[in-house]
Order: structure tokens, then sequence, then C-alpha cells
């Protein structure tokens, strides 16, 4: 579709809305746990890693409130994209990060936080 026309989508765009997507998801059952949490997409994981992380690049990070600031979770839309097949393991994958990071901050399983964790499609 061509960028002049009312429903052309950047891919960066299309990202985010996946985003939005899983954390929606998400917040139908965990609203009161997360409230206040802001959720976000950068570009790239900045290059120092996190202590908990360990080898590779991050797909996404969390990080606990902390002196007046809220709980924030990260997803890196390029890590993301270069691991994803296709459009649809794409989504997959998203959600998979989104539920990881929400997880952690959370202190429960992935499969506590959405029992489709890990499921394809």
């Amino acid at each position: 579709m061509p960028s002049t026309m009312p429903a052309y989508r950047t891919r960066a765009e299309r990202f985010d809305d996946l985003v939005l997507d899983a954390v929606e998801r998400i917040e139908r059952t965990w609203a009161r746990q997360l409230q206040g949490t802001e959720f976000a997409v950068e570009d790239v994981p900045p290059s120092n890693p996190a202590p908990w992380e360990h080898g590779g690049v991050p797909l996404g990070r969390y990080f606990p409130p902390d002196a007046g600031l809220p709980a924030r979770v990260v997803i890196y839309r390029r890590p993301v994209e270069s691991r994803a097949t296709d459009p649809l393991d794409m989504a997959d994958l998203v959600r998979d990060v989104v539920v990881e990071q929400v997880a952690h901050l959370l202190g429960r399983s992935p499969e506590d936080v959405d029992p489709r964790y890990g499921d394809a499609g």
C-alpha cells in the first residue's frame, strides 16, 4: 500500500500494534497488578546488559518501580523481528516476550500470566 494512503502502516507501527494487543490481553486479567506500569518499544537494547542477562541479545526487559518511577516493560523491536520467521510467528513471539517480562515483573511464571504462553497461533 502506498505511504500516501490512510491505511498505510510502517513496520514499526505494525510492531507497536502487536505489543499493544499483547498488553491489552494481559491487562484483562492483571490490570490491578499492572496499574501504572508503562509499556514501551525501543528499536534495540542498550549495549550494557542488565546483571541478570547472560548471552545473546535481549528481546525485552522489565524495570521494577524505583525512586518514584513506575514499573516499565520494554520490548526491543529489531531483535524480535530478526528472530521471527513470518508475520504469524512475529505476533506469537511478541506475545511471549511481553508475557515473559510481565511474569518477571510480577514474580510469577509466564504460564500463570498467560496460559497460551509458548503456544504457536
